[in-house]
């Protein structure tokens, strides 16, 4: 079977949809029942794939945007003939001559449309339906993206197929001395949106900072907040205790390895989310999470984390970090549920479910 990806995820530095992806590459390159098959990997640029996948990249000329998508991308598919494609990331070439299987994350431009500019919405709301009623089967990552789904696209729940997922048992260790200790230190992990409350966690931290000496908040996420822009540095500089926060767009695997071993806490204060993985990235290295309470948190995370109110005060959020920060039992009493949370979440069966959805679009081809 000739089966072709959307890699566009993949250049520059990947992160959530560049993740998924990268995982799911990984673990059929190890799998015998993957090999069967012949794969091509379409980019704008040179992707970053793991090294059995190397040979098995397309580079196409262009930007990587809708047009490139729709033109370079789907010409392309034309000329190839794949038996099948799978695009992992919300929209597919409309023109596509063979069966697509789409991943749609979340529908935050559909629920939320304030979120985006008027163009970007109508854009992204657009292909995203479209592709979605044209392909042959639509995968997301939760049974609330599948419910979010139905509502906005129309799509029958039969039509989407929820395949959480995976999750490494931890990331992996940092160099040198494996046992890091821990230290008052506040995470948050993730490209910063408005809807993700960067901005009240910065404020919640000069009362945390206030009842917890050497308490630092670690922000490691690219700015991509818009309407409104949010100037954290701004807020840093506003906050009583600037030099404790620390505000950086990307840092390599190591460093970040590092951060989960000695973080106390990780705050993650989103208001919508399609899964919600660096919560779940952190428990598994032994932090507990503070998350605002909403649905697909409650659907991932379980009973391994905090959850504050949406409507809580700035006051309330760093009454909730303090105790995560101070309370012992209570930090133990969440990591205990831990194991049961991340046992649901792994790999090998994230891509072995994906790659039957695949080879099951493709057949009769």
């Amino acid at each position: 079977m000739r089966i072709a990806i959307d890699a566009r995820e993949l250049c520059g530095r990947p992160t959530g949809v560049g993740r998924y992806l990268h995982e799911l590459l990984t673990e059929w390159a190890a799998d015998a029942g993957a090999g069967r098959h012949q794969w091509t990997l379409y980019a704008h640029a040179q992707p970053q794939v793991p090294a059995a996948w190397q040979s098995r990249v397309r580079v196409l000329p262009g930007t990587g945007g809708t047009w490139w998508e729709q033109w370079t991308f789907g010409r392309a598919l034309v000329s190839d003939r794949p038996d099948v494609v799978f695009a992992p990331a919300y929209s597919a070439p409309l023109t596509s001559p063979a069966p697509v299987v789409l991943t749609i994350h979340d529908v935050s431009f559909f629920a939320h449309p304030e979120w985006f500019s008027a163009r970007e919405g109508m854009r992204r709301r657009g292909l995203t339906a479209w592709s979605a009623r044209r392909a042959r089967r639509v995968l997301t990552d939760t049974a609330f993206s599948q419910g979010e789904i139905a509502r906005h696209i129309g799509l029958p729940a039969a039509h989407v197929s929820v395949i959480p997922l995976g999750m490494r048992t931890a990331p992996p260790a940092p160099p040198g001395d494996a046992a890091v200790p821990r230290e008052p230190i506040v995470l948050y992990v993730g490209s910063v949106f408005e809807r993700r409350r960067v901005d009240q966690l910065m404020a919640a931290f000069d009362t945390v900072a206030d009842q917890v000496p050497l308490a630092q908040l670690q922000v490691v996420g690219e700015n991509r907040t818009r309407r409104p822009r949010i100037d954290l540095e701004a807020l840093r500089q506003q906050s009583r205790y600037p030099d404790r926060i620390h505000l950086r767009d990307y840092v390599d695997d190591p460093t970040l390895a590092r951060l989960y071993a000695t973080a106390s806490v990780f705050a993650f204060l989103s208001e919508y989310e399609g899964f919600g993985f660096t919560p779940l990235e952190a428990l598994a290295a032994g932090v507990p999470p503070v998350l605002l309470d909403t649905p697909v948190a409650r659907e991932t995370a379980g009973g391994a984390a905090a959850y504050v109110p949406p409507t809580a005060s700035r006051e309330a959020i760093a009454s909730t970090v303090i105790r995560a920060l101070t309370d012992a039992d209570f930090r133990r009493d969440l990591l205990a549920q831990a194991p049961g949370v991340l046992a649901q979440y792994h790999w090998q069966g994230t891509a072995a479910r994906t790659l039957a959805a695949i080879e099951g679009a493709a057949v009769g081809r």
